[in-house]
């Protein structure tokens, strides 16, 4: 009795694999050739789903402004920081800024920033024409339902090692460009500086 049970395990063992092997094997093949650290940031994503039910809270970055920097400072700050690091402000959409969600009757700030650094947009794009969606690179300016201010951006973990490994130089630029948009953002919240040389992400 007990030798059948097992000789029964042994083929829904061998039925199991079999069944993994045909239908994904040859994903496992692909999915070897992404950059290492591409599966980490695919489960953070899906984590950040899981925990909030929304895609988009998955696939941003986002940073409150301090409750004693201005808004106006903060804009200030970041569009200075850009300015100093060759990074073009190329748009400004004031889409709600008369009022604040707080005033009586009034509506919820928004303004979104653009900035693009136009040598490396084009090594990009030539490299890819599908990386030419995520530009310009877009902060956004946003109250939420309280009144609290926030700073939105795209999280560019994906971008830079969700595929197959960029080109050295490639990836270097690519996380320059990440490290000033997130360096900005920081420092715009808190009214605080950003040195290249020191940043973090």
């Amino acid at each position: 009795m007990l030798k059948t049970i097992l000789s029964v395990i042994g083929a829904i063992a061998l039925i199991v694999l079999a069944y993994l092997v045909i239908n994904f094997g040859g994903m496992m093949g692909k999915v070897s050739k992404l950059h290492p650290d591409a599966m980490g940031h695919y489960m953070n994503m899906f984590e950040k789903v899981l925990d909030t039910g929304s895609s988009g809270e998955a696939m941003v970055r986002k940073v409150k402004i301090n409750d004693d920097v201005s808004t106006e400072d903060a804009i200030d700050n970041m569009i200075g920081i850009a300015g100093d690091n060759n990074f073009l402000m190329v748009g400004d959409a004031k889409m709600s800024i008369k009022s604040s969600i707080k005033d009586p009757g009034g509506k919820r700030y928004i303004r979104i920033l653009s900035f693009c650094a136009p040598s490396v947009a084009e090594q990009f794009i030539a490299y890819n024409n599908s990386f030419g969606s995520f530009m310009p690179c877009r902060i956004l300016i946003v109250e939420d339902d309280e009144g609290n201010r926030w700073l939105y951006t795209m999280a560019m973990e994906l971008m830079i090692y969700g595929g197959q490994p960029l080109p050295p130089e490639m990836l270097e630029m690519a996380k320059n460009v990440r490290s000033l948009m997130y360096g900005m953002m920081d420092a715009g919240a808190t009214d605080g500086d950003y040195d290249p040389d020191e940043a973090q992400y």
